[in-house]
């Protein structure tokens, strides 16, 4: 006869069914429990707090702050215990309304763009006209020199003396600027203020969603971020980062790259201070 269960003891009653399905968050228990790993150990692998490893394994997804993290929770803890997350994802998105439909992302990085501005004299199609002008005006020089040059001949075998005229040199043509680089110069870490942090993030392998707030609690951005694309924060003292999947980012902080191997789909908090790239 049992006399009571130990606190270690987390099987499921012998009376369940088994044909039911467990839900979200008792199978990641359950897949927890046949690693052979504690919650401890869970939250230390996936630096997910061990209050919302606790409280999601009870299928309560509030602490995790929304869908997104409750999302990107389940896809880190499924990976730590060796399941699919595919269909927990599934299974928690029919439980909850159904995975909601992408923001378009077009208004957020395109309303620059449309924005009308006024337009100034037309510089270019002046200077190509004065361009045309000068070269025109060589050419004729030239041709007029050649002739020139027949006429002096003809005087040195009369014996008289050619007047000596000056050959237009041609303008030296102005270099190319090189074209700018993805990875920040040395100029520009060294332009990095000191007085301020500044982080740039880009979305290098993917997109990802993510939100910026600075050391106030001012939220500077809060969007999705494509693939090639980055956006650039500072404040005076922090910068306050969430990134929805932290494997497809790059950071740069204060003009130096942080290099973390953040896991795809992973989501993380980070604090950026002016005595960083250490992470706060």
């Amino acid at each position: 006869m049992s006399i009571g269960n130990s606190p270690e003891d987390e099987r499921s009653f012998q009376d369940e069914s088994q044909e039911a399905r467990p839900s979200v968050g008792r199978a990641l228990q359950q897949a927890r429990i046949a690693a052979g790993l504690t919650v401890d150990h869970v939250s230390s692998a996936t630096r997910v707090r061990i209050a919302i490893v606790h409280a999601i394994e009870a299928d309560d997804f509030a602490p995790c702050g929304g869908d997104v993290y409750a999302r990107g929770h389940i896809r880190t803890l499924a990976k730590a215990v060796h399941l699919d997350p595919e269909p927990l994802i599934a299974q928690y998105d029919a439980e909850h309304g159904g995975r909601p439909a992408p923001t378009p992302a077009a208004p957020l990085f395109e309303a620059e763009r449309i924005r009308p501005e006024r337009r100034g004299p037309n510089w270019t199609a002046a200077m190509v006209a004065a361009i045309v002008v000068v070269i025109g005006f060589v050419g004729f020089t030239a041709f007029k020199g050649g002739g020139g040059d027949s006429d002096a001949k003809s005087q040195v075998a009369d014996g008289a003396t050619p007047a000596t005229s000056k050959s237009a040199s041609p303008k030296p043509k102005k270099e190319k600027p090189a074209e700018p680089t993805g990875e920040p110069t040395d100029s520009a870490i060294a332009a990095a203020p000191q007085d301020k942090v500044t982080v740039q993030v880009s979305a290098a392998d993917g997109r990802s969603w993510i939100s910026a707030k600075d050391h106030n609690g001012r939220m500077l951005f809060d969007g999705l971020l494509k693939k090639g694309q980055s956006k650039t924060f500072q404040d005076s003292s922090k910068i306050n980062l969430i990134l929805g999947d932290a494997g497809a980012i790059q950071l740069y902080v204060n003009g130096k790259k942080i290099q973390d191997n953040f896991q795809p789909g992973a989501v993380q908090r980070l604090t950026y201070t002016k005595g960083d790239p250490e992470a706060g």
